[in-house]
């Protein structure tokens, strides 16, 4: 594994943070400074660990002591949980809280007509 396809991965890491979870930033590191704790930790540490390989891949002195197993490895786990997150379980839990909400306050104005009726003697 050489230098480019250590910043390949830390692209493709970039454009999943970007494509699924629409964090904005220049490169990998900036990107997971604005995720933040929306990432999980062992994938924040995964992503940190990849980011950290790609700026020593510039330095032809530190391509020399990067690990490519463990590269590899942070790689596909961030890959595996930014593939998995699917777009339509955000968009579902924002309508289905939306619907919750509709329907709590449409039971308590109910409640309300409903007590004063019974207060003014009309039930």
């Amino acid at each position: 594994m050489g230098a480019v396809s250590i910043q390949q991965m830390a692209e493709r890491v970039s454009a999943l943070l970007t494509e699924r979870m629409h964090v904005k930033g220049g490169d990998l590191e900036a990107k997971l400074r604005r995720a933040g704790r929306r990432l999980p930790r062992k994938i924040r540490h995964a992503a940190q660990e990849v980011a950290t390989a790609m700026a020593h891949s510039y330095n032809p002195k530190l391509l020399i002591q990067i690990n490519e197993e463990t590269v590899a490895e942070n790689y596909d786990i961030c890959v595996k949980y930014l593939t998995a997150l699917n777009k339509g379980d955000k968009l579902r839990g924002v309508l289905l809280g939306l619907a919750t909400s509709v329907l709590f306050s449409l039971l308590a104005v109910a409640a309300m007509v409903i007590g004063v009726l019974v207060w003014r003697g009309f039930l």
